[in-house]
C-alpha cells in the first residue's frame, strides 16, 4: 500500500504545482481564463489574489514532497489533511468541482497512507 500511498502523494504534490502555474502564471492568459470560466477584466482584477493562492498551493506542494523525501507519516498527514480542508472549503465556497479535483485525490492518498 506505502508505494501506492506515494505515487497518490506525489500526483497531488503534482496537481498543486500545477495549480500554482494556472493562478500565478497563466490567471490572465487565455488557458487560465477558460480554466477558472474568468472574463478578461474580472481576471486581470483578481490577479494578485490569483497569484496569492498559487503561492499557498505552492506551499503545500513542497509539504507534500517533504513528506515523501522524508518518509515521516505525520508529515504526509498534516499536508494532506490541509489539501482535503482547502478542498472542501473550496467545493462549498466556489466549485464542487474543487472536491473532486483537489480533495477526493488528497483524501485517497491520506487513506492509503493510513492503511500501509
Amino acid at each position: 500500500m506505502k508505494p501506492l500511498a506515494d505515487v497518490l502523494t506525489g500526483l497531488v504534490a503534482l496537481l498543486h504545482l500545477w495549480f500554482l502555474v494556472l493562478e500565478m502564471f497563466l490567471w490572465t492568459r487565455p488557458y487560465g481564463r477558460k480554466v477558472f470560466k474568468l472574463s478578461e477584466e474580472k481576471a486581470r482584477s483578481t490577479r494578485a489574489l490569483a497569484m496569492n493562492q498559487g503561492l499557498y498551493n505552492g506551499y503545500l506542494a513542497a509539504g507534500l514532497v517533504w513528506a515523501l523525501l522524508s518518509g515521516d507519516p505525520t508529515v504526509r498527514v498534516f499536508f494532506l489533511a490541509c489539501v482535503i480542508v482547502a478542498g472542501i472549503f473550496g467545493a462549498l465556497t466556489v466549485s464542487r468541482r474543487i472536491l473532486w479535483v483537489q480533495a477526493l485525490p488528497a483524501a485517497l492518498a491520506l487513506a492509503l497512507g493510513c492503511a500501509a
